[in-house]
């Protein structure tokens, strides 16, 4: 697999929820975009991936270890995108816990600087939680984008998360990344 930087570096982290298994849209709709996408996953999003796919797919290794100090590093980022984003990590990174390699690459994106763009799959009982709405706006005032509601994606019924999963907008999570990597660039 290639390690070299080859242009724009997208870090897609994948969280343990239903969309999981679809990232490789993601990773295509990214590619024919001009990124190089490098995937990311949290250890429950393991279960959900077709690991080989996708590193056949990016050229490189899904990560979800912080590597050996013999292995190479993986590019830096310009930009990331967490899809789909769960409940839990979308708590733990705004209250700056970081108990895994993903938190730990986002609890740095603000401090660098990183576009950042949260996509959430979650349902309507844990979304109405003030714990949630909370870290929302917590991640909102480090600049952080959560793609939840009109535009992004609708919290389903507990229960219901299987039927939504087609409809996952990774389009408008590229989009808003797209967007926030553009301003970024301007400045």
């Amino acid at each position: 697999m290639t390690q070299e930087h080859q242009g724009r570096v997208l870090y897609a982290i994948v969280c343990g929820a239903g969309p999981a298994a679809e990232v490789g849209r993601l990773v295509d709709l990214a590619q024919r975009r001009g990124w190089d996408v490098q995937v990311v996953a949290t250890p429950s999003a393991l279960n959900f991936l077709d690991v080989p796919s996708l590193e056949t797919q990016t050229g490189r290794p899904v990560r979800s270890q912080y590597r050996r100090p013999e292995e190479p590093r993986s590019p830096k980022a310009d930009a990331i995108i967490v899809a789909p984003a769960t409940y839990n990590t979308m708590n733990k990174c705004a209250a700056g816990i970081s108990d895994n390699y993903a938190l730990g690459i986002l609890a740095e994106a603000p401090g660098l600087g990183i576009p950042t763009v949260f996509l959430p799959f979650v349902n309507t009982a844990m979304a109405g939680r003030r714990a949630f709405r909370r870290s929302v706006d917590e991640l909102a005032a480090e600049n952080m984008n959560v793609l939840l509601g009109p535009g992004g994606f609708e919290p389903h019924p507990p229960g219901t998360g299987t039927e939504r999963i087609a409809a996952f907008p990774w389009q408008a999570a590229l989009r808003q990344v797209e967007d926030c990597f553009a301003g970024h660039e301007a400045r």
